[in-house]
């Protein structure tokens, strides 16, 4: 299976003539009768050969990560991190491997940040206190600082998501540290956070509406984190797992889930309806078992978002096209929701 960013590079290289490229793409566009870009494409394997060296991969850094920690605490992730690194040259400069690439990726930032924790004592602190939240708050300034050089280095499409993540960690931990009393505003902190990292996911996006080069990949991976520091703490403040749920509450759990999915719609990005799609199903749970349906609620529940969430696949595109028509001049910044000519 070829990406678009495989195409990107063939391009790039000479090897086929840009026009070509883009006749290929509106072929499979038609041939599924949708735009290519309603796809959203990621690689995440290139073949049976990239879980055979991730798994060599993982053997390797985890006695890697064991020899170095019996010289000296923070040895052992310095030295997953390096030989992280070094792996990259080949597996990720040379080769090309997505999976492994990532794997890579995660392995060097852990390296990174389990160092700087260990070398600071951060398992002698007992308590989440503002010793412990600045440590985190120092190991993730290291890790996104790491993930910033990996990217100049190696540009895996995935590594602005995981800065944007150590970023919210420092910053979010900073400020606890800063200032205790702000600790029960956590949830509203990852919130803000969260759609930080969204607004940074929709300016890849923006700069690329017909997801045709690495701007799309990296966009996908930007949502992908965003959407659960979106969803997870809109619905912890709304109370939804606490004791029983209200059925005021669970009406408004269903009202943000279709938010969620007009927001989906209009941006065609599907993570904020994966992310908070726990939630809505447990709503949904609690509002069938007030009719007395209580021994058929898992079942009707299943049964109903199941349907909704398959149709909702097979007319995306047709719902897309109501929503993204209203949007004015917006709507030129976003996917396209035709096929090309």
């Amino acid at each position: 299976m070829y990406s678009d960013s495989d195409l990107d590079q063939a391009v790039s290289a000479g090897v086929l003539p840009a026009h070509l490229a883009a006749a290929f793409r509106d072929h499979v566009a038609g041939l599924r009768a949708t735009p290519a870009v309603d796809e959203e494409h990621f690689r995440f394997l290139t073949g049976f050969n990239d879980l055979f060296v991730t798994i060599a991969i993982t053997l390797l850094l985890v006695a890697v990560a064991q020899i170095g920690g019996l010289v000296a605490d923070w040895a052992g992730g310095a030295a997953v991190a390096a030989m992280s690194w070094v792996l990259a040259l080949y597996f990720t400069a040379r080769r090309r491997m997505a999976l492994p690439s990532i794997v890579l990726l995660l392995t060097f930032v852990g390296g990174i940040a389990a160092a700087v924790l260990a070398s600071i004592g951060f398992m002698a602190i007992r308590v989440v206190d503002s010793a412990a939240l600045v440590a985190i708050g120092l190991a993730g300034a290291a890790a996104g600082t790491g993930a910033a050089l990996h990217w100049r280095r190696f540009s895996v499409p995935i590594t602005p998501a995981i800065a944007a993540v150590a970023a919210v960690a420092l910053v979010v931990s900073l400020i606890i540290a800063a200032v205790p009393a702000a600790k029960p505003l956590t949830w509203v902190l990852l919130l803000v956070g969260g759609m930080a990292v969204f607004g940074y996911a929709m300016r890849w996006d923006m700069s690329d509406p017909r997801r045709e080069t690495r701007c799309a990949d990296v966009a996908f991976w930007l949502h992908l984190v965003a959407a659960p520091m979106i969803a997870h703490p809109i619905f912890q403040l709304l109370g939804v797992f606490e004791d029983r749920l209200a059925l005021g509450t669970a009406l408004l759990v269903l009202l943000m889930y279709m938010l969620f999915a007009l927001v989906a719609l209009a941006i065609d990005r599907r993570a904020l309806l994966v992310s908070s799609l726990i939630y809505v199903l447990y709503a949904l749970s609690t509002l069938i078992r007030t009719t007395g349906a209580v021994a058929m609620s898992t079942a009707l529940t299943a049964l109903v978002i199941g349907a909704a969430l398959l149709s909702l696949s097979a007319f995306w595109q047709t719902i897309r096209v109501s929503i993204v028509t209203r949007l004015g001049r917006l709507a030129t910044r976003l996917p396209p929701v035709q096929s090309r000519a």
